[in-house]
């Protein structure tokens, strides 16, 4: 009996700032490839960092040439001296050619329908007609974060992007990595009966992050003896200020501070932080961490930022955190923190009111503090390989086709 073609998966994820997106992607990829093996992995990311991540068996990345912001809404080539309109044709031509040349069974776009600027235009057309290694279709999914924006916002930049179109053309299903009781996406995006009824919520992909992470990533640090706060910023490439503000506070009785500014925190900002620490005995400072998840377990109180996997992470260890959330370029990460609020108890101050005393005046009370439990759906990873196996199940009609072929 002929062994059965091993699965092809790939996922894009357009990768502006931070490495937000492609870790989300990393996850997902990890979650597959556990409860099937035979998963092929292709990882099509912006973010030339990806290559420092864990990644799973079978995975490889494809990196893209980079874009990055430049302004509220603007985008310029990262590196290349290319208008950002030849950049992204470039990047649509590569995405196009890699996922005609894979044939994957599943394709997992992250957020953004059409890609940066439709670089997916193409290769969505081409999706269309590709047939994966098991002769059937290919199917497309959007996953989206639980949080886009403000609702008014969100809802504007999806009309602009003329999603629905998009969504109704090309793809299959709409994954929605979180729990509605926190925020209902489909209800704040409008979505018309069709579309919203290709909506599935997934909860949070959280417990079982980091499955694949078998050894502690080079160069990671060992979690302190002596009890500790952690200060997490994500990619760093906004977080200075909350930072700052940590290594300037006082810790509680008998603790130390350690803070991960993240790898895409401009160097002068970093070495800022660095030249703290050398005045600060109690202050440990590291650029990157693979694996954030020993510190975070550890810790007798976490300050955060509040974007989406820092929460995940959060979430799993149910250690005290406080949240600070960015409220710019997007408020995202200031809505999903009010609403986690009635069901967690992580808390959140806005970044202008976080400073040294504040922050001091609430580690000292975390630190005495036990989680808070909470009932939230945490079980997207475990969830989405059966969603998988359900979308990529034949229809009747493929099967009597594939039979008289």
């Amino acid at each position: 009996m002929p062994r059965s073609p091993r699965r092809r998966v790939a996922l894009y994820s357009h990768d502006t700032q931070g490495l937000g997106h492609v870790r989300r992607n990393i996850e997902i990829a990890a979650a597959l490839v556990a409860a099937r093996p035979g998963t092929d992995v292709l990882l099509l990311t912006g973010t030339p960092a990806a290559a420092a991540l864990p990644l799973p068996p079978g995975a490889e990345v494809v990196v893209l040439p980079g874009v990055a912001k430049n302004g509220p809404g603007a985008y310029a080539a990262a590196s290349l001296g290319l208008r950002l309109g030849e950049v992204l044709d470039l990047r649509g031509r590569m995405i196009e050619s890699a996922l005609a040349a894979f044939s994957p069974d599943l394709v997992v776009v992250d957020k953004v329908a059409r890609g940066l600027g439709g670089e997916l235009d193409a290769a969505l057309r081409t999706l269309r007609s590709t047939v994966g290694p098991r002769g059937l279709p290919t199917r497309v999914v959007l996953g989206l974060r639980d949080v886009l924006d403000d609702p008014a916002t969100a809802r504007a930049e999806w009309e602009a992007e003329d999603t629905t179109a998009a969504v109704r053309a090309s793809y299959d299903a709409v994954w929605v990595y979180g729990d509605p009781r926190v925020h209902d996406l489909a209800a704040t995006l409008r979505l018309p009966d069709d579309v919203a009824a290709m909506v599935r919520h997934t909860g949070y992909l959280a417990h079982g992050r980091g499955g694949h992470v078998t050894t502690p990533p080079a160069g990671d640090p060992t979690p302190p003896e002596q009890p500790y706060v952690l200060c997490l910023v994500g990619g760093g490439q906004d977080g200075h200020l909350l930072a700052d503000t940590v290594a300037r506070t006082p810790l509680p009785a008998g603790h130390r501070a350690v803070l991960v500014t993240g790898p895409c925190m401009p160097v002068a900002q970093r070495q800022r932080l660095q030249d703290l620490a050398a005045h600060r005995p109690d202050l440990d400072v590291h650029s990157f961490v693979g694996d954030t998840r020993p510190l975070v377990a550890g810790a007798a109180a976490v300050v955060s930022m509040g974007g989406y996997n820092s929460v995940c992470e959060l979430l799993t260890a149910g250690r005290p955190t406080l949240v600070v959330p960015r409220t710019s370029p997007r408020r995202e990460q200031l809505v999903r923190a009010e609403g986690l609020a009635p069901h967690t108890g992580l808390d959140h101050v806005r970044a202008e009111h976080a400073t040294p005393a504040l922050l001091a005046g609430w580690l000292d009370r975390a630190v005495r503090r036990a989680a808070t439990p909470h009932d939230l759906d945490l079980d997207g990873l475990g969830r989405l390989p059966r969603l998988v196996d359900d979308l990529l199940a034949p229809t009747l009609a493929e099967e009597t086709s594939r039979a008289t072929a």
